[in-house]
C-alpha cells in the first residue's frame, strides 16, 4: 500500500482539476499539502476546508508560476509551514488552441510562458528543499499532445514536448542528490479547463476513440502522479507514464 506519511508535497496548480485531485489523495494518505493558485482563492481555500475536514493537513498559497519573486516566497511559506519538502508536483498550466494561420506571436508566448517556463521556475525554486530531502521526487504533468503532437493545439503540444524534455534532462542532472524526475502525460480528462474543448470536438467521438470506453478523471492521472511520489516508484527516473484510456494506440 502507498503510504505518503511524514512527506510534505507542494503542489503547483494544486486548487482545481487534475492538480486538486492529487492534493486530495496525498492528503488522503498521510502527505502534508502546500497547493499554489494563480488567482482565485475560493476553489483553492475550499479544497483545503475539504482536506483539513478529512484530518488532513494542507495549506493553500498565492503564487505566480511566471514570476521567479512569487514563486520564491511561495516555497518559503511552504516549507516555514510543514517543513522541507519531499515531493513536488507542477500541474498549473493552459489549455488552448488555435490554428497556425490565426495564431499570433502574443498567443504562441503566453503558452511558453505559463506552460514552459513556469515549470522551469516552479522547479527552480524547489530545487534546494527537494536537495536537502535526500531522497525526494519532482513530477511534471505534460500532455499525450507533447508525446504525439495535435493539430489546432500546436503551441500546447510544443510546451508539453518541452516539458518532457526538461523533466528527462532533470534526470539526468538531478539523480546525484536522489531526486527523481517523471513526467504523467494524461489524455482527455474531464476537467474545467478541457470540458469547452471536449464539448466542440464531439463528446462520443472521443469517448469513441478510447478503448477503455470513457474519458478520465482527474483522478487517473492524479493516481499516477501520486506513485511516483512514493517510495513505491524509488528506482523511477526519466519517464512518463500516459494515462489515457489506450487512446494513444490509435493514434
Amino acid at each position: 500500500m502507498i503510504d505518503l506519511k511524514e512527506k510534505h508535497i507542494l503542489i503547483v496548480g494544486g486548487s482545481r482539476g487534475i492538480g486538486a485531485a492529487t492534493a486530495k489523495l496525498a492528503a488522503e494518505l498521510g502527505a502534508r499539502v502546500s497547493l499554489t493558485y494563480a488567482s482565485r482563492p475560493n476553489p483553492a481555500e475550499k479544497l483545503v476546508s475539504e482536506i483539513r475536514a478529512a484530518g488532513g493537513e494542507a495549506k493553500a498559497i498565492k503564487a505566480e508560476v511566471t514570476s521567479e519573486a512569487s514563486m520564491n516566497g511561495a516555497v518559503k511559506e511552504a516549507i516555514d509551514t510543514y517543513g522541507k519538502i519531499n515531493g513536488m508536483v507542477v500541474t498549473a498550466g493552459i489549455f488552448e488552441g488555435k490554428n497556425l494561420e490565426d495564431m499570433t506571436e502574443d498567443f504562441w508566448d503566453r503558452t511558453m510562458e505559463i506552460n514552459l517556463k513556469g515549470t522551469f521556475i516552479s522547479v527552480k525554486a524547489c530545487l534546494d528543499s527537494l536537495k536537502a530531502a535526500g531522497k525526494s521526487s519532482l513530477v511534471i504533468f505534460s500532455s499525450t499532445a507533447g508525446q504525439r503532437g495535435s493539430d489546432v493545439f500546436s503551441a500546447y503540444a510544443t510546451s508539453k514536448g518541452g516539458q518532457i524534455m526538461f523533466m528527462r534532462s532533470m534526470a539526468r542532472e538531478l539523480a546525484q542528490y536522489g531526486i527523481r524526475s517523471n513526467c504523467v502525460a494524461p489524455g482527455w480528462t474531464e476537467t474545467e479547463m478541457a470540458t469547452e474543448s471536449i464539448n466542440e470536438f464531439g463528446r462520443e467521438e472521443i469517448i469513441e476513440s478510447i478503448p477503455l470506453g470513457r474519458i478520465g478523471r482527474p483522478e487517473d492521472p492524479a493516481r499516477a502522479a501520486i506513485f511516483l511520489l512514493s517510495d513505491a516508484a524509488e528506482f523511477i527516473t526519466g519517464s512518463t507514464i500516459t494515462v489515457d484510456g489506450g487512446m494513444d494506440m490509435r493514434g
